[in-house]
């Protein structure tokens, strides 16, 4: 397949929506007209050129208190404006006043308790993504930290579609002002990272800012001579859309986010903006040594896909060493040329400079990207430099080794659009998210099977677990699952076979597509581990 088959087979630019709306099935859709994205949002804002922008690298915030072998943060999640187009002000909801909001730095097995205070406008709620997390702190979606003057229902929510606006989830647990969230924090050491989870109203409120990263360390990590200090460098990447005036323009139904959800019928596959942000920043570019670096990569955006690789001035290809993937490190590194990064996904990645000559920049682009959104960042090599790092040939021994013949049920989940409630919307198993059904049943300490089908791009998460991808379409796993992952990435027509245990707490959590626009018009579905 070539690159333009290919990328109009993902939608110019990664989109993950070739569905015309039609009341149809996708499938049958997609045999009446021809695949269609729908889903590019034009900015009206003049750009600066690439790799122009230093890379702002998100601050670490810092505990209050530290006792009783306990870290306890407080985050003020607050309206702001922030420069991220040169010489534009941009209006945005950030976690302490910073997009992305701080990183909290934390130890394995020492538990984390964190206060979000809401002084923004509406509800909100604060997921943990991939903590194995007690059920009251891993903010399901009806959970809401209300507003100080908050007088509206907070269950409403408009739940989708018109005419579900009466829906109520009877289990809801709300606050006002502020809420503690508590991590145990008995994980592997990875990435991690926070957002908004308010139900009907994430997409939105992510794209506004609300996200920001989490990272968990131990001793058997930092005792293997990877690249660390400023040669660890994480990489939220985002899109986004600008207006003239420098505010973010998003196709919200109600752009105050108090009743109706949703976005406008062009965007229902998902909403890609036209400006590539590195840690907030527009096509940044980073001075490194001539040595290993250690890149922490998350794909925040909504929607859109990437497919990164490392290009030098000359045109020469660098490896991208995989050691890490969602839940922590591989049992051996991985090595590729291209990385496919869906929403939600984070790889953990070294790449090396040695060989790259001082005044050189490394180009991070997009093979699904087209125009500017082809662009990502840049790295300029400065110097050479000692470089005593290096790259085990084994990095853990704890990785799960579940098999097939360890599960107790096997269970089917299907992936697609459908008419929902007299509208369009996204379903898993032919039904929309409702707060209020039990969709799936697990015993606590069970292992299970799940084989997932998708109609198009559906990147699927599990809360709580973990878990190791056994096949797709009837085959081995690409060599970039590797590894204990909280999301695949489903591509059009694809069929895989994930395995994992539900062994850490009981409760209440979710399973869902985590393109935003998905997720918010439905495609979400309970998961009760008893």
């Amino acid at each position: 397949m070539t690159d333009l088959t290919r990328r109009h087979a993902l939608g110019v630019g990664g989109a993950l929506g070739l569905v015309a709306f039609t009341g149809l099935t996708t499938a049958s859709a997609l045999a009446r007209r021809p695949p269609r994205t729908g889903a590019h949002l034009a900015g009206q804002a003049p750009l600066p050129p690439p790799y122009q922008v230093p890379l702002p690298i998100p601050r670490t915030l810092k505990p209050l208190a530290t006792t009783g072998g306990v870290d306890r943060y407080e985050i003020t999640q607050r309206e702001t404006t922030a420069e991220i187009l040169p010489g534009v002000r941009t209006p945005l909801w950030t976690y302490d006043g910073t997009f992305p909001g701080p990183t909290i730095e934390a130890r394995r097995g020492r538990p984390v308790i964190v206060r979000h205070r809401n002084e923004l406008p509406v509800p909100t709620v604060v997921h943990l993504h991939g903590g194995r997390t007690p059920a009251s702190s891993d903010g399901y979606p009806t959970d809401l930290v209300l507003p100080r003057d908050w007088h509206e229902p907070a269950r409403m929510n408009g739940m989708h579609m018109d005419g579900m606006s009466g829906m109520r989830d009877p289990r809801a647990v709300e606050s006002r002002l502020t809420r503690d969230y508590t991590f145990p924090m008995d994980q592997r050491p990875t990435m991690l990272w926070y957002h908004d989870h308010r139900m009907d109203f994430t997409a939105p409120a992510i794209w506004r800012g609300l996200a920001g990263l989490h990272i968990i360390r131990d001793d058997a990590e930092d005792s293997l001579g990877l690249p660390a200090g400023p040669r660890e460098i994480p990489l939220a990447i985002t899109d986004r859309a600008f207006s003239a005036d420098g505010t973010l323009r998003y196709p919200s139904l109600d752009p105050t986010l108090r009743t109706k959800p949703g976005v406008k019928e062009e965007y229902l596959a998902g909403v890609l903006g036209d400006v590539i942000l590195v840690n907030g920043a527009p096509w940044p570019v980073h001075e490194v040594d001539a040595a290993r670096h250690r890149l922490r990569v998350l794909n925040a955006s909504n929607a859109r896909h990437y497919e990164l690789e490392a290009v030098t001035d000359d045109g020469r290809r660098l490896d991208l060493v995989q050691i890490g993937a969602d839940q922590g490190l591989l049992t051996t590194p991985v090595t590729h040329r291209t990385i496919p990064i869906a929403p939600a996904e984070r790889y953990d990645v070294v790449i090396d400079f040695k060989d790259v000559k001082p005044g050189t920049k490394v180009r991070i682009i997009n093979r699904l990207g087209s125009g500017r959104t082809r662009d990502v960042m840049a790295f300029r090599v400065t110097r050479r430099t000692k470089d005593d790092t290096r790259i085990p040939r084994t990095l853990s021994n704890d990785l799960p080794t579940w098999r097939r013949g360890e599960a107790t049920r096997v269970r089917d989940f299907s992936f697609r659009a459908g008419r929902m409630n007299g509208g369009h919307g996204w379903l898993i198993g032919g039904k929309p998210f409702d707060p209020s059904r039990t969709d799936v049943t697990v015993r606590l300490g069970d292992v299970e099977l799940w084989r997932l089908v998708a109609d198009v791009h559906h990147p699927v998460h599990l809360h709580l677990v973990g878990f190791r991808v056994l096949s797709r379409g009837g085959r081995a796993p690409r060599p970039q699952d590797a590894g204990l992952k909280d999301t695949i990435s489903l591509r059009p027509g694809e069929t895989a076979e994930i395995i994992t245990r539900f062994d850490a707490y009981r409760g209440r959590y979710l399973f869902h597509c985590h393109n935003a626009e998905h997720e918010d018009m439905g495609m979400m579905a309970n998961l009760e581990v008893h």
